[in-house]
Formats: structure tokens, C-alpha cells, sequence
């Protein structure tokens, strides 16, 4: 199943962000245990017991599971008097066995929900990757404790708890930042670097460097939008960038400051992570191999005077086959992704005219996709390519200057 889900997510492109496993099975329990132990308190009562309850924010280190390239945030709610609840609030709940799932990701269409279990369970599963938790304890008040409290019990009733998953405005990370700013009195002013201005396809790049494939994939699939600059709130989709915000944050109420984060401790310390080896060759080595290889046949056929069908078919295979998905992303609801000049030369054309080519009829194709190559190394002056990809756009052109001249000599 690991293999799996790596082949599907690397394939498609379809990275599973930020979420981690569900256990939806224990979800039900534990909200009833919650709400059962503030059941027949009374206002002042539950004001005495929401001193003794912690709330925090958790940030989970990435492990080698595709799906959890990017971290995860979660919310811990535990009662401190040792005989309470203890839970932990995910939104990145999934199921990834449900009807066309991955099709629904890509196409911007999948469904994640808040799930609350043991906060041991949660836990197990980091300490079983070797990915160190870090737990910020929130400086909030009783009432905004209870506020807080209300509000994640009400999310994760069955009827609350589906939302719409958005690969970087509505994610794990940005619904627990969002629910509690809030619920507290006050608001929350970050400390900003307003120097600090990556882009989405930057920050992606850094947390996929170890992933050469799926930071291919990323990058075929994000389009122009996702190379423009970022500012603080925006950053923080990504987990990490979210608790180092945290950690400089300040609650401004009634004209005076307090932090936003009174503690910060290690919930589960960093272990041995082992990494699994994927395919051997990265996408540059691949795509270099294949314009050496184009090289080679360039010359031969410039020698010879006459194209060769089977490369031809190889090209045109290959560039047809990732037009599919990015025409594909055309009707994806994701932001980021529906506008994407990668499109100019990689789109169905390969495979509409593959059968003309084949019987010697590609004269117009071959005119065609020489004006596109052009444009789409002209392109990459405004957005950045899947790595390699002008490996293959020259290949193509080779191929174009061999069939207009052998077209020219008839």
C-alpha cells in the first residue's frame, strides 16, 4: 500500500499535503468523552475547569511518506488534571480508499474532515517514523479556552466536520490557524520579514529537495500563479512556517500584549528516519540522457537525410502523454494550477497527430510544433518548468528542423 500510494501521488502529481493518517475510528468516542465531562458544569464551574486545560498547537517534521513531505499541524486539547480528556484535532482527515479520490485531488475537488482521537495514538505515529513533534501551548485565557473548545467540538460533530481541501488556502495548517485566531479576544499580530517573499513553487522546491520526482511532478502541474510572491499569511499553509509565526506572536487586547505561545516543549523527540530509495535516475539525469540520445539521432539523420519513425513515435508518445494532464488541469479547481504555459507545447496535439506522422502526413504538425517550441522556451522567461523539460521541447525542435528541411529538399 506504501508503494502504492507513492507511485499514484508521484505519477499524478497528486500530493497528499499536509495530511496525516486518520484514525477515524476512535473520533467518535472521544468527542463524546469531551463533551461528556462538560455536560452538568456550571459557568462558574467550567471557568475553574478551563484552567486546568491546555490547549497547543502541534507541528509535525515531515517523514518519507509522500502525503507527509510537507509536515503537519494539528490541535491538542488536554485536560492537565491528569483524569480528563486528552485529544488530539486534525483536519487532515482522509480517506484515501473513497470513490476517485485521486481524481478528485487533482481536480481540486477533494473532501478532508476533523477528526479527534487519543492523543497517544496521534503520536504513535510519528514516533513510529522517527519525526519529531513539537507542542506550543497556547497563552489563552479561560474564555478563550472555552470559546475554543466550543468551536472544535462543533467542528468536529459529523455534520461540521467535511470541508473542502485547498492544496495551499485551505489546508490542515491554515484551518487550525484559523479557528484559533478565532476564538481569542483580542487579535493576533504576527512579526513579519517583509523581505521574506518566496514564491509557492519555491517553498514547495525546498520541502520536496530530497523528492527529485515529486518536485517534477509539483512543478508540471503549478502554473504561473504559483511563481508570484507570497506574503506572511500565505506562507503559512506550510506547518513549519506557521509555528515559527507562532513562536514571535503577540494577542493585542484593551491596549496591552501578551504572547501568543506561554510554552514550547518537545512532544515527541526526532528519531532514526529511514528513507526509502526510489528510482535511481532524477528528472534532469533523464531528460539529459533523452536530449544526448536526440542528438546522436539529429545526426545520423541529418547524415542520412531521412527521419526516423520510431523516434519520432518515442517524442511524440512522451510529450502527448503529459499534454493529457496538464489539459487535464484545464478544469481543475485548484488556483494555482489552471493557468500554465508548460501547455504551449505539451498538450494533446502529440497524440491527434500521431497517426498523420506515421503515415507520412505530418508536414503541418512538424511547422506547428517548431512555432510552440519556440514559444515555450520563450515562456520560461515568465514561469518556471518542471525540471528538464526544455531537454525534451529541444529534442522536439531537432526533430521539427530534420522534418521541414527533408519536407523543403521535396
Amino acid at each position: 500500500m506504501k508503494n502504492r500510494r507513492r507511485y499514484i501521488a508521484v505519477i499524478t502529481c497528486a500530493l497528499l499535503m499536509l495530511a496525516a493518517p486518520a484514525v477515524v475510528s476512535a473520533q467518535q468516542s472521544v468527542v463524546e468523552a469531551i463533551a461528556a465531562e462538560q455536560t452538568d458544569t456550571t459557568t462558574a464551574k467550567q471557568a475553574v475547569a478551563m484552567d486546568s486545560v491546555e490547549i497547543s498547537l502541534l507541528t509535525c517534521q515531515p517523514h518519507d511518506e509522500v502525503y507527509s513531505l510537507y509536515g503537519h499541524t494539528a490541535i491538542h486539547l488536554c485536560d492537565r488534571r491528569g483524569k480528563g480528556f486528552d485529544a488530539a484535532f486534525n483536519y487532515g482527515v482522509f480517506n484515501f480508499n473513497a470513490p476517485f479520490f485521486v481524481a478528485r485531488f487533482v481536480f481540486g475537488l477533494t473532501d478532508y474532515e476533523l477528526g479527534a482521537y487519543p492523543y497517544s495514538l496521534f503520536l504513535k505515529e510519528y514516533q513510529h517514523f522517527g519525526s519529531m513533534v513539537t507542542e506550543q501551548v497556547l497563552n489563552l485565557t479561560p474564555a478563550e479556552k472555552e470559546q475554543l473548545y466550543a468551536a472544535l467540538m462543533e467542528n468536529a460533530k459529523p455534520e461540521n466536520s467535511v470541508y473542502r481541501y485547498n492544496y495551499f488556502y485551505n489546508n490542515c495548517t491554515t484551518k487550525a490557524r484559523d479557528i484559533i485566531e478565532q476564538c481569542i479576544n483580542g487579535r493576533v499580530e504576527y512579526t513579519g520579514n517583509e523581505n521574506y517573499t518566496p514564491t509557492y513553487r519555491d517553498m514547495v522546491r525546498e520541502m520536496t529537495r530530497n523528492n527529485p520526482w515529486a518536485s517534477w511532478g509539483n512543478d508540471l502541474l503549478l502554473g504561473i500563479k504559483a511563481d508570484q510572491a507570497t506574503d506572511q499569511r500565505q506562507q503559512e499553509f506550510l506547518p513549519g512556517n506557521l509555528m515559527h509565526d507562532f513562536d514571535h506572536a503577540q494577542i493585542y487586547e484593551n491596549g496591552t500584549y501578551r504572547p501568543l505561545v506561554k510554552e514550547r516543549r518537545i512532544a515527541v523527540p526526532a528519531g532514526v528516519q529511514v528513507r526509502q530509495e526510489g528510482f535511481p535516475l532524477t528528472p534532469l539525469q533523464c531528460f539529459v540522457a533523452l536530449l544526448v540520445i536526440s542528438l546522436i539521432v539529429f545526426a545520423a539523420e541529418w547524415k542520412k537525410q531521412k527521419s526516423f519513425l520510431l523516434w519520432d513515435i518515442l517524442l511524440m508518445i512522451v510529450s502527448g502523454t503529459i499534454g493529457l494532464v496538464l489539459f487535464l488541469m484545464l478544469f481543475s479547481q485548484h488556483p494555482t494550477v489552471s493557468l500554465n504555459l508548460q501547455i504551449i507545447l505539451f498538450n494533446p496535439i502529440h497524440w491527434l497527430c500521431l497517426w498523420s506522422v506515421i503515415r507520412g502526413q505530418g508536414k503541418r504538425y512538424w511547422l506547428v510544433t517548431a512555432v510552440l517550441a519556440i514559444l515555450f522556451l520563450a515562456g520560461s522567461l515568465f514561469q518556471s518548468y518542471a525540471e528538464g523539460l526544455w531537454c525534451l521541447a529541444l529534442c522536439l525542435l531537432l526533430q521539427c528542423i530534420i522534418h521541414l528541411k527533408l519536407n523543403h529538399k521535396k
